[in-house]
């Protein structure tokens, strides 16, 4: 892969190079996603970083492997990208997700590469407590060179001495920025019941995929009690990047009285789901036709975070978020 690298790296042949370095666009895109939190900044973030590697190609000479050499571009750009637009959450002892206005979904269909038999090992699957939302609204309260240390070394697994090479730091640095970021990402993560480890597997579970179709159900009713009862008792919900939080059952269950009851403009609409999966979590595409209308038009993106059966978190997104999943405005 080295030589294969060096080849297409010194080559002015823009396809030759192209070819290589679009095997990992999909992985590239994922760790920006993790810098940045936006679906949208990262994939601005991948095409800069695909443009600055052919611009400055002859850079690469084949010390490393051409997939570090892209990681390194890639972790730059996203930190010029935050030194020049300094942004940090208000800071919330919950992490609540309203809190980080940029956060964007991202769609499960994205996550692994397509019937790459040549991705490496450990890039193949994106492992879920690294992609949540919960961690991605965690990892924005770290300092961005921090943030990019933590992902280095915990998720992406690189050495210390990987890790300072590609940051440009030295090994007992990386070592610091790791000891400080850790506790925070900690402070910020959802809290776990003892023994309960995060899980590993992408794979929606059958639990899953059963409280979606409930949740799609009581929605397309407009149930507001069959609603509450798919709830646990401390849940939350947020909507990004709009300022609004419940927190709790009663909040939260209010809130839908309120947005879906006779007092609400959106009452005698008819709603439909569509069931997807972003950032490893069942998500509902929310579509509502008003009286008279000939259609459906998109109106949320609905991530639900589930634990022990019950729903746990709701992070509601505007419907510009469909067209990265490949959602139609309307449905007939």
């Amino acid at each position: 892969m080295e030589d294969e690298g060096v080849v297409a790296a010194h080559t002015a042949d823009g396809a030759v190079f192209a070819g290589l370095a679009e095997r990992y666009r999909w992985e590239l895109r994922v760790h920006c996603y993790r810098m940045l939190g936006s679906f949208d900044e990262a994939e601005d973030l991948v095409q800069e970083t695909l443009l600055r590697a052919w611009r400055y190609r002859g850079s690469f000479q084949g010390r490393s492997t051409f997939r570090a050499w892209l990681y390194r571009i890639a972790t730059n750009s996203c930190l010029d990208f935050l030194d020049r637009r300094p942004r940090q959450p208000t800071p919330d002892t919950a992490g609540a997700a309203a809190e980080v206005g940029w956060l964007q979904p991202f769609p499960d269909r994205l996550l692994e590469p397509m019937a790459d038999q040549d991705a490496e090992p450990e890039t193949v699957i994106v492992a879920r407590e690294t992609i949540e939302l919960a961690f991605l609204v965690a990892i924005q309260y770290l300092p961005p060179r921090q943030r990019a240390v933590l992902i280095l070394r915990d998720v992406l697994g690189w050495s210390a001495a990987e890790t300072g090479e590609l940051l440009e730091m030295s090994v007992a640095a990386v070592k610091s920025a790791l000891q400080r970021a850790r506790p925070v990402l900690r402070a910020y993560l959802p809290h776990r019941d003892a023994g309960q480890a995060p899980a590993q597997m992408p794979a929606p579970t059958g639990q899953e995929r059963e409280l979606l179709r409930r949740f799609m159900a009581v929605h397309e009713r407009a149930d507001i009690a069959g609603f509450a009862q798919l709830l646990s008792e401390d849940v939350r919900l947020s909507m990004p990047p709009l300022p609004y939080f419940f927190a709790g059952r009663a909040e939260v269950v209010g809130f839908a009285a309120h947005a879906l009851g006779p007092e609400s403009p959106l009452h005698q609409g008819r709603w439909r789901g569509v069931a997807v999966w972003a950032n490893r979590q069942p998500a509902m595409a929310g579509y509502l036709r008003q009286p008279g209308e000939p259609f459906y038009q998109a109106q949320v993106l609905n991530v639900l975070r589930v634990e022990d059966g019950r729903i746990v978190e709701i992070t509601a997104f505007q419907p510009e978020v469909f067209d990265a999943f490949g959602l139609p405005a309307t449905l007939s």
